[in-house]
């Protein structure tokens, strides 16, 4: 390695001749080491998110109800917003009876973060522990406009440099989303650039109000972007489909029918989640309460709006990609006639 009297340097030769281990993952394919910032509105289940990640971490348990755990980990979960006894109520809707030695909370923060954090990431350096801070707005405090990017900037890039004191030690931070709709993601994250800017991965969560269906969208420095879908219910945040792939195809055709009605989101999802082609009568079956007449409506509008894609007259398949639903779609642009779409060769009513 050359050095330089005042800057250190390195040749493409020594770098290239460099091993490296792998990247670690907290989550499989979603979170990897490093600073995790998960951003979400107020109240729509971030801190029910979180909790279930601890959990599952802590015990081995699969996250969000599908995605295996590689080993179990030491965690440390500020619960700034919430106290013993509504966190044990929250287990116990997350099906925990007993508790884990290996799973730490603090609900009150007495002492500096970065001093615990450094603790505990030093008592369990060879587990690779998990460090949550929910939320960071109990910890963080803005002078106002002048130099904010700098200081946020900053404060992430300690917390960050906190945990990587220790190899195979991660940190999620939690923070609230504008009020304001971003049209790209990552400008949801409330505060200055720095923010999302420390962070090796941003996670931005968002779920309409009383809807059970949510859209995590992923990007990170270390791992491929993604966007995700799962349901919230009773507390659980469940993956949608049985593997990321799936969970991806459902966030695709979510998307496209944003704004539509509950009925024309079952019948894209009954489509979706089904993994060989549906004829129309196989969707009658599998929703025999919505009468035929709007199936067909509601079939049509799926195929125009690319949330499924239709085979031939009267069956229909799941999106495998975004590049197969567009072409699929532009070979049915001027068959647009429900009754064409609701046919099929076992019969239409």
């Amino acid at each position: 390695m050359a050095i330089d009297s005042a800057v250190e340097k390195f040749t493409s030769k020594w770098l290239m001749e460099q091993v490296f281990p792998p990247i670690q993952y907290v989550v499989e394919g979603i979170i990897p080491e490093g600073l995790t910032i998960l951003v979400a509105a107020p109240k729509i289940g971030k801190s029910w998110m979180v909790l279930g990640l601890a959990k599952s971490l802590s015990s081995g348990t699969p996250v969000f109800g599908k995605l295996a755990t590689a080993r179990i980990r030491p965690v440390l979960y500020f619960a700034l917003e919430d106290g013993p006894r509504r966190l044990q109520d929250r287990l116990l809707q997350l099906g925990e009876d007993v508790g884990s030695v290996g799973l730490e909370f603090v609900t009150e923060l007495n002492g500096d973060v970065n001093e615990i954090i450094r603790n505990f990431v030093a008592a369990h350096r060879t587990h690779d522990p998990i460090v949550i801070l929910d939320t960071l707005g109990k910890i963080l405090v803005s002078d106002g406009n002048a130099g904010r990017y700098v200081a946020e900037y900053q404060f992430m890039a300690d917390l960050k440099e906190t945990v990587s004191s220790e190899p195979g030690a991660s940190l999620i931070v939690v923070h609230h989303s504008r009020k304001a709709d971003a049209s790209d993601y990552l400008d949801a994250v409330s505060g200055t650039q720095g923010l999302a800017g420390a962070a090796d991965t941003v996670m931005v969560l968002t779920r309409a109000r009383g809807n059970t269906t949510a859209v995590l969208n992923v990007t990170s420095r270390d791992a491929a972007e993604g966007t995700y879908s799962l349901s919230f219910t009773a507390g659980q945040w469940i993956l949608e489909g049985n593997s990321l792939e799936e969970s991806a195809r459902h966030a695709t055709s979510s998307l496209k029918v944003e704004g539509h009605s509950e009925r024309m989101r079952q019948v894209v999802a009954a489509v979706n989640t089904s993994p060989d082609s549906l004829t129309s009568a196989d969707l009658r079956e599998l929703l025999p309460w919505l009468p035929s007449d709007q199936l067909a409506k509601y079939l049509a509008r799926a195929v125009k709006t690319e949330a499924i894609v239709k085979v031939s007259r009267g069956v229909f398949r799941r999106v495998t990609s975004v590049t197969s639903v567009s072409e699929a779609g532009t070979s049915d642009t001027d068959d647009t006639d429900d009754s064409a779409l609701f046919d099929d060769r076992s019969g239409g009513q």
